[in-house]
């Protein structure tokens, strides 16, 4: 058995917590660990965030899908943006990927999203959409369950 859902979501910064939510929602109804649900929830906030600010004009939206089949969980967030251009879009080391031109620094705001993402997962993948503009970050996590999990984290087990 697996549990996925998708959803279309507005560039607006509301989205970022509503996504969350819905992850925190569905891996606490599955039976996976507080913690684990913790870095998932992080990384996609991390990965929507960066959707909202660089994922086209303001009237496109972006797309997250999450799947947990089995003890993995995959997450996908596709934007309708410029997506990554060949001299900042990772995909030689795809565990650490880069997306900005020159090196974050500690002090700055932005630019760290990725290696939040990567520093939280186990498997990252950046790339551009194929035949169309924008950017695919997607990630899985193994799942550690929680001690007396519901039957539904027996049942996704067992797949």
């Amino acid at each position: 058995m697996s549990i996925w859902w998708s959803l279309h979501l507005r560039r607006e910064a509301a989205s970022v917590p509503l996504a969350r939510r819905l992850l925190i929602g569905a891996m606490e109804t599955a039976g996976v660990d507080p913690e684990t649900s913790y870095d998932l929830a992080v990384a996609l906030s991390e990965a929507c965030a960066n959707a909202v600010e660089h994922g086209g004009d303001a009237s496109t939206g972006y797309r997250v899908t999450a799947l947990i089949d089995g003890d993995t969980c995959r997450i996908e967030v596709t934007d309708s943006g410029p997506g990554f251009s060949g001299r900042s879009r990772p995909g030689r080391r795809p565990a650490r990927p880069t997306r900005e031109r020159t090196p974050a620094s500690v002090h700055d705001e932005h630019g760290r999203g990725l290696f939040l993402i990567a520093s939280l997962t186990d498997h990252v993948r950046v790339r551009n959409r194929p035949g169309r503009q924008g950017a695919v970050v997607s990630f899985d996590k193994i799942l550690k369950w929680r001690d007396g999990a519901p039957p539904a984290a027996a049942l996704l087990k067992a797949s």
